[in-house]
């Protein structure tokens, strides 16, 4: 039998966008028998959208826009998507995954990460509640891991983002296939042709 070609998938737990492509992401790797190789890709907001002092009107108009398509696309499938109230740092959330990860709990984990930080209900930089996040979604040892988060975590996500821009990488979602990369969630029906012509050839 051959083996289901790997797909890698970049996600940002403070990117709508990355939110709403979990699902359809999901479907489309069990049409193939995929079990997609989850990774993060830390958005460094300010660099493309500008920071909140210094927005200009065009920024502001784009950043506007997002979260209002976020949110129709949002009431489309049932999620709820509230417009952040600052700019996060979401690497600790990440590295939250990385230890997840670890102990075969990604999606309980990532599932209650995504959406209560998209309901306002989850301070994804404080490493106390991400170690509550990660009992809860059955990870053995969590109360260790904001010692964890700064030292050995801290190390393995820098070598995570150091890797994703060596692919390419800019923006989430983000997909990597046979080394094409493909950037958004609208890109999915492109990448399911790639992957249907890999395992017809």
């Amino acid at each position: 039998m051959t083996a289901a070609p790997e797909l890698t998938v970049y996600i940002d737990v403070k990117s709508p966008y990355a939110y709403l492509a979990i699902g359809p992401t999901r479907k489309l790797a069990a049409e193939f028998g995929i079990v997609p190789v989850w990774k993060f890709y830390t958005l460094e907001i300010p660099d493309f959208l500008g920071a909140v002092e210094t927005r200009n009107p065009h920024q502001w108009r784009r950043v506007l826009y997002s979260y209002m398509d976020a949110r129709r696309l949002a009431n489309q499938v049932g999620l709820t998507v509230r417009g952040p109230q600052k700019i996060f740092d979401s690497s600790i959330a990440h590295i939250g995954m990385l230890r997840a990860q670890d102990h075969g709990r990604f999606e309980p984990y990532i599932d209650r990460v995504f959406e209560h930080f998209w309901k306002r209900e989850l301070e994804i930089e404080d490493p106390a509640v991400i170690a509550s996040v990660l009992e809860e979604a059955g990870v053995p040892g969590a109360d260790d891991f904001p010692e964890w988060a700064e030292d050995e975590g801290r190390r393995r996500h820098d070598e995570v983002l150091r890797e994703a821009e060596e692919l390419g990488v800019f923006g989430v979602p983000s997909y990597v296939f046979k080394d094409e990369l493909f950037w958004g969630g609208d890109r999915l029906d492109m990448l399911r042709d790639r992957i249907t012509e890999a395992v017809s050839s």
